[in-house]
């Protein structure tokens, strides 16, 4: 939720502190480019460290994040404040998929991830959206508060319900560059980055694109139907995930170019929109629990390091989808973000295809 709330604000965010929505749309891009810089140095200096105080630690980074996002009086002290919760986002997204398979019996390991990635499409079905109707109604400072009040919570849950686990043995931890050189990193990598890319280019400026395309479809309630959308992929995807671990990748990204093409076509029609965004939604509700389970099988005892390594390349996506989609927005218009969502997702797709041995193997 700390991640996308920017993405249902950008209008408030821009007319609060005197910048286009261009620019507002950079603390998205300020936020991936924390985490891009942070998640390779932060996992592999915290390795051997035991889960649960690690996870405090980066609750704590986003708590201190959020409330100072709520009181800046300026884009500038804002950036910064997103480039410090984006670092310790780095942190924990490299960590939390190995932490849920490491305390879930191996061959339920793919179910576990699932249901711990619940907490994404939670995030986009009621927290972004909320977020974005509490900022419209009470202004968008009040969303960011809300965000640090709730980083309290979710601390002394954790605190008292989660169990720990060890960090990885010293024996086990292979060095960075030869993880990336185990058979199907590199071409997990770059689904990540294609497939996010197509995603960012046009969810972080969805608030732009329904108000270019004069739809009678708010924000909120446009992030409302994706996120529930993203709640059925997510239990899609923790039904066949060990057991169909390709087709179910292939499927997905498909999917992202039919809601691509419906969007393109819709021009002025809301019904066709809704349909489009339940489709997109669906696809990208199991979307990092696929990519995790499918690095995580291919590196085995060094998840953590190859999680560092997708959580950068998922926000080197994050980062060129804001900053692309400001310069098409800013110049000739949000209508055609679609088209470019189809495009990165084909590629997408014929990268899956090509995996076939290592990445997103046939007959698992």
């Amino acid at each position: 939720m700390t991640e996308t709330l920017p993405a249902g604000l950008l209008p408030q965010v821009a007319g609060g502190l005197g910048v286009s929505e261009g620019g507002a749309g950079q603390l998205v891009s300020a936020y991936a480019i924390g985490t891009v810089l942070a998640a390779i140095p932060a996992i592999m200096l915290t390795r051997g460290t035991r889960r649960k105080p690690l996870l405090l630690a980066g609750l704590l980074g986003f708590l201190i994040a959020n409330a100072v996002t709520a009181v800046s009086p300026s884009l500038a002290v804002a950036l910064v404040a997103r480039f410090i919760g984006g670092a310790f986002s780095g942190l924990l997204w490299g960590m939390l998929a190995g932490y849920a398979r490491r305390i879930a019996a191996p061959e339920h390991a793919g179910r576990a991830l699932a249901i711990a990635m619940t907490g994404t499409p939670v995030a986009l079905s009621v927290g972004t959206p909320l977020g974005a109707w509490l900022g419209s109604t009470v202004g968008w400072r009040w969303s960011f508060a809300a965000m640090s009040l709730l980083s309290v919570v979710v601390m002394v849950i954790v605190k008292f319900v989660v169990p720990d686990a060890p960090g990885q043995s010293a024996q086990t931890r292979a060095p960075l560059t030869r993880v990336l050189g185990i058979p199907g990193v590199a071409t997990i990598l770059a689904v990540v980055f294609i497939w996010m890319l197509a995603h960012n280019l046009l969810y972080t400026y969805i608030a732009s694109y329904l108000q270019q395309m004069r739809l009678a479809l708010r924000p909120d309630v446009a992030l409302l139907v994706f996120g529930v959308a993203a709640f059925a992929g997510i239990w899609i995807t923790g039904v066949f995930i060990d057991r169909a671990l390709r087709r179910l990748t292939l499927a997905s990204v498909a999917l992202f170019i039919v809601a691509g093409a419906l969007l393109a076509a819709a021009q002025h029609s809301t019904v066709f929109v809704l349909l489009a965004i339940v489709l997109w939604g669906v696809a990208f509700g199991g979307a990092a629990t696929q990519l995790q389970t499918a690095i995580g099988e291919a590196v085995g005892e060094n998840a953590d390091a190859a999680n560092a390594m997708l959580t950068t390349s998922f926000n080197l996506a994050i980062f060129a989808g804001s900053a692309l989609g400001a310069v098409i927005v800013d110049g000739v218009g949000a209508q055609v973000l679609p088209a470019g969502m189809i495009a990165l997702s084909l590629v997408a797709v014929v990268t899956v295809g090509c995996g076939r041995r290592a990445a997103f193997p046939t007959g698992r």
